[in-house]
Formats: C-alpha cells, sequence, structure tokens
C-alpha cells in the first residue's frame, strides 16, 4: 500500500534513553512539511480499514496526543464517529483518566473522564488512533483504566498508520479481543543501528522571543475543541466555517506556495484549512511545531536537517520545536492557543521570519476579534 522508503525514515531521539531512534512519517505532516491533500489520503486508506471491519458499531475514537490529533479527528469524520483526544495540557474544572506513555519525552497523557462517562452508555467500541504502535504498553495502559471503571461491555480496537509490533504484543492483543488495524507493517529491529549511524551535525537555530510587530494577527470564532467529546461531523463543519473565515483575508491564487502551520496538539485544524487552499490550486504544505527534540543531521537520508527551538504558544516554560523552514509566498500559522504566551508568539514569528515575510497568525476563539 505504502512503501516503507516513501513512508518514513529513522531519526535520533535527543536526550531519551528509553528509545534512541524516532520513526518519522514523511506523509503526516506533523514534522516534515506535507501535501495536505496526500497526508488525509493516507488517513482515509486507513478509515476505510476500520469502517470496513465495524458496519454496524457505534464508535468512540480517541486520537492520541500529540502526534495522531489530526488522524483521528480525520478518521472521526470519515466514520461519522463521536471524537476525543488525549491531551497533555493542563485544562478546566474537569475529572481525569491519567495514564502514561513510557517510551516518550512527556510520558503523561489524560483523557476527559467526564466526557467518556457521558458517552460510554451509547458507545460499542472504542477505537484508539495512532500514528504508530510498537509495543502497544501504552494503550493497554488506558484499556486497563476503562475496564475497570466501566467493566468489559466495551469493545476495544488500534488503528495506526504504522505498526512495529512484534509477534509477542500482537498476540497478548489477541488474548485480550483487541483488534489492530494499520497500513504499514515495521520491523523496529535495526532502527536504533540506523539512528546512532547519523552524525548530529544539523543546524539548530536558538530561541529568539525578541518582539514580533509586522505580522497580521487575527482572531476568528467558532472554534471547537477536540480536547472534549466532539461530534465528528460538528467538528468538520466548524473547521470549515473557520476556512471560509481564513479564505475572507487569504490571496490563495493558484500556484502560489503556501505553508501552513499548527501548533502541538491542534494539528487537525491546519491541516483542514490547507488541504481546502490546495484545492484551490495552491501549492501547500503543512507540518506543526511539537514538544519532540529530535536530533538533526545534514547526512543522506536523514529526515530533518534544521531544528528551530521555540517557547510553547500554551506554555511559556515548555521548550518546542519546528523542522525544516522553507521560503513562501505566504504563512499561515493556525492556533488555538489564547493567553500570556508572548514568548511563544514571538519564538515561533522569529523562526518563521528568517525565511518568509508574508505571515499571518490566526487565532481560532469563540468570538471574532481583530488584534
Amino acid at each position: 500500500m505504502y512503501p516503507e522508503s516513501e513512508a518514513i525514515a529513522i531519526a535520533k531521539r535527543e536526550n531519551n534513553a528509553k528509545r534512541a531512534y524516532l520513526v518519522v512519517n514523511k506523509l503526516q505532516g506533523k514534522h516534515i512539511p506535507v501535501s495536505p491533500l496526500r497526508a488525509f489520503g493516507m488517513f482515509d486508506l486507513l478509515a476505510d480499514k476500520v469502517g470496513a471491519a465495524y458496519t454496524d458499531e457505534r464508535m468512540l475514537l480517541v486520537g492520541f496526543a500529540e502526534t495522531a490529533t489530526a488522524i483521528g479527528a480525520r478518521l472521526a469524520v470519515k466514520l461519522d464517529s463521536h471524537y476525543i483526544q488525549t491531551t497533555r495540557e493542563t485544562y478546566g474544572d474537569v475529572s481525569w483518566l491519567l495514564f502514561s506513555e513510557t517510551h516518550s519525552h512527556a510520558v503523561e497523557q489524560k483523557l476527559i473522564r467526564d466526557d467518556i462517562d457521558a458517552i460510554i452508555g451509547r458507545t460499542d467500541r472504542i477505537v484508539f488512533v495512532e500514528d504508530e504502535v510498537t509495543t502497544g504498553n501504552t494503550i493497554l495502559n488506558i484499556v486497563n483504566i476503562l475496564e475497570d471503571l466501566y467493566g468489559g461491555r466495551i469493545r476495544f480496537s488500534v488503528a495506526s498508520l504504522l505498526n512495529g509490533m512484534t509477534e509477542e504484543h500482537r498476540k497478548e492483543y489477541a488474548e485480550r479481543g483487541i483488534e489492530i488495524h494499520y497500513l504499514l507493517k515495521t520491523d523496529h529491529g535495526n532502527y536504533s543501528r540506523i539512528a546512532e549511524n547519523y552524525r548530529d551535525n544539523g543546524v539548530c537555530v536558538p530561541c529568539d522571543t525578541s518582539s514580533v510587530d509586522s505580522v497580521r494577527e487575527v482572531c476568528f470564532s467558532g472554534r471547537m475543541d477536540a480536547r472534549r467529546l466532539v461530534d465528528a461531523a460538528e467538528y468538520q463543519e466548524a473547521c470549515e466555517s473557520l476556512w471560509r473565515q481564513i479564505e475572507s483575508i487569504a490571496d490563495c491564487e493558484e500556484g502560489e506556495r503556501i505553508l501552513v502551520i499548527g501548533t502541538e496538539e491542534f494539528m487537525f485544524p491546519a491541516l483542514f484549512v490547507a488541504a481546502r487552499m490546495e484545492e484551490k490550486g495552491c501549492c501547500v504544505r503543512c507540518h506543526s511545531t511539537t514538544r519532540s527534540p529530535i536530533a538533526v543531521s545534514s547526512d543522506q537520508g536523514y529526515p530533518l536537517g534544521t531544528r528551530y527551538e521555540l517557547r510553547s504558544l500554551y506554555d511559556p516554560d515548555r521548550i518546542t520545536y519546528l523542522y525544516d523552514i522553507g521560503s513562501y509566498d505566504s504563512v499561515y500559522v493556525i492556533t488555538d492557543a489564547w493567553g500570556s504566551e508572548e514568548a511563544g508568539r514571538n519564538s515561533l514569528l522569529r523562526a518563521l521570519g528568517k525565511k518568509n515575510s508574508n505571515i499571518h497568525l490566526i487565532r481560532w476563539c469563540q468570538d471574532e476579534k481583530f488584534i
């Protein structure tokens, strides 16, 4: 379906003793700029697999933060289901289901229990959506919690673009009755050696939080937050409304080279808007900021050459990154971050401004406001 060389590349995790390598999906739109329509095409093939398996079941899809949030949302849209994503962000007055992602640089994962309580009685199957599953331990952690809370009446499945599980791990899932769907089977046996052979000779651009004033900054209304339970059709319609508002200020001329940037867990609305721009004939690429500290290298075959260090738009004390920024006619940053994050705003705009001048910062919020 997808040859491994087309879909993935092996990178080096930085300062992570738990797992030395990172499987970078070249078509997903997270670390590497990608055609949004091509990313959605990959997600839709996975949705077709899941939809064919469960034709008469009421499904809740759960996308894992941060890299699988757009995949999960797109699958939920295609399958006409309810959707919620996990998060690592702080939130309001809610109760949480807490579990761990032990191999990650940020191990805490959270799911809002109040929303699961509200939908569980109308759910036959929970489908956990990931970009890549290696051991499956993270998903088992949350399955155990859900079974303890709600008993054995819910069935569970996993849908991922990539699957690197060993036979032993797949057997454990089979014994638990957890079904697995994926597009590409990967073998991780040699990945650590591949990663270790790359030199750390890429370009690391330090964080610059100095003030930026020459950017058009707009807040558009109608925000829906997939960290809370959403009906996927309504979520897509909200993203469509966001696109129509952005279209009112965007040139989007045929052939224009456009970059769309999402922020951390906030990936699907950025990809959605980017896809609409691409459908109008623009040459669009989309990727997003990330918490993942990945080594960069100029060696042939290595996926990431330049790393820009940023402050997070969501937490000024958190370091985030953006990789391999190119030069475009226009750049659109689309985010749901709103608050006292001047350092995050400035550092991202400074990084993009090293190669671009026509930059727009789009905030998706509840009420329309021009800044």
